[in-house]
C-alpha cells in the first residue's frame, strides 16, 4: 500500500473521530492491509489530532487477554496513543453523543516518574520508573462500523481509543501486589465484572514491559509524567446514555463515571 492510500485512510478515520461516525472496516476494503501499515495509519491519524491542537499524555495497551487475542487471531497486544482531550476526572459525566458505540473497561493506570526505553526493559525497570498507579476506566470506542474489527482495524483506529477516566488517588507500587489485586466493577449499582491484575498478561507490569520494549524498538521512549493504561481486568461492558459505572481495585482505590 502506498503512502497516498495510507494518508487517505487516516483522513477518513480523522473525519470519523471528529464527527463521532463510522467507516467500513478497513480489512473489508483492503484485505491485504498489514499490521505495519495499520500502525502507520495510526501514526498519521495521531499526527492529525496533534495538528488540530491535541497533546500526547501517554499510551494505552490493548488486546492483553488471551480471549481477545484469540478473537482477533493474534498472539500479541497492540498499543495506541493517549491525548489530553481524552482524559476525564473521577466522577465525570461524559456525553455519549461525542462517542460512537462506547464500551467500558476497568484497568490499572501507571504514572511514570522516569523515562523508559527498550529494548531490554524488565519488570523491575518498570516498577522503578513508576511514580504510582491509579484505578481507571478506559472507555473504548470504534470508528469501524458495528465493531466489526480485525487487529489491523483496531490498530489503525488508534487501538480503539475513546476516552478514559482516572481516579483521584495515586498509590505507590511499593509493597503492592499487582498480580493478585482484585477488581469489582459495578454497572448501575449491580456487579457486572470481576477481575484481577493477573488478567492482564499475567500482570499489568508485564504489559508495560511489552510496551516499553515494543516502542523502544521503534525508537520511541515512554516519558516521565506519561500515563500508561495497562489493559482490561475483565470483559468490556456496553455503555448507554444514563449509565453509571463504579469500580474498585484492592489496594489501589476506586473510580466512577456517568454517561449523559
Amino acid at each position: 500500500m502506498n503512502e497516498s492510500q495510507l494518508e487517505q485512510i487516516s483522513a477518513q478515520l480523522f473525519g470519523a473521530w471528529n464527527d463521532a461516525s463510522t467507516i467500513t472496516p478497513l480489512t473489508e476494503n483492503y484485505p491485504d492491509l498489514s499490521i505495519a501499515e495499520a500502525y502507520k495509519i495510526q501514526e498519521l491519524l495521531v499526527a492529525s489530532r496533534l495538528n488540530a491542537g491535541s497533546r500526547i499524555i501517554g499510551r494505552k495497551i490493548g488486546v492483553t487477554s488471551k480471549a481477545v487475542m484469540d478473537m482477533l487471531g493474534v498472539n500479541q497486544p497492540d498499543y495506541g496513543t493517549l491525548l489530553d482531550d481524552m482524559s476525564f476526572e473521577r466522577g465525570a459525566t461524559i456525553d455519549t453523543g461525542t462517542l460512537v458505540k462506547p464500551r467500558a473497561e476497568g484497568e490499572i493506570a501507571f504514572v511514570l516518574k522516569k523515562n523508559l526505553q527498550g529494548p531490554g526493559v524488565t519488570a523491575a525497570d518498570v516498577l522503578a520508573a513508576t511514580e504510582g498507579v491509579m484505578a481507571c476506566f478506559e472507555i473504548v470506542d470504534s470508528r469501524i462500523a458495528d465493531w466489526k474489527i480485525k487487529i489491523q482495524d483496531t490498530i489503525a483506529d488508534n487501538a480503539s481509543c475513546g476516552v478514559f477516566v482516572l481516579s483521584d488517588r495515586l498509590v505507590s507500587v511499593d509493597n503492592l501486589n499487582l498480580y493478585s489485586c482484585g477488581m469489582v466493577l459495578e454497572k448501575n449499582g449491580e456487579i457486572a465484572g470481576l477481575g484481577a491484575g493477573a488478567a492482564t498478561m499475567g500482570s499489568p507490569v508485564n504489559a508495560v514491559v511489552w510496551l516499553a520494549n515494543t516502542l523502544g524498538a521503534l525508537g520511541i521512549e515512554l516519558k516521565a509524567g506519561e500515563i500508561i493504561l495497562s489493559g482490561a481486568l475483565s470483559a468490556m461492558l456496553d455503555v448507554n446514555e444514563g449509565d453509571f459505572f463504579r469500580m474498585e481495585i484492592g489496594g489501589i482505590g476506586e473510580c466512577s463515571v456517568r454517561f449523559g
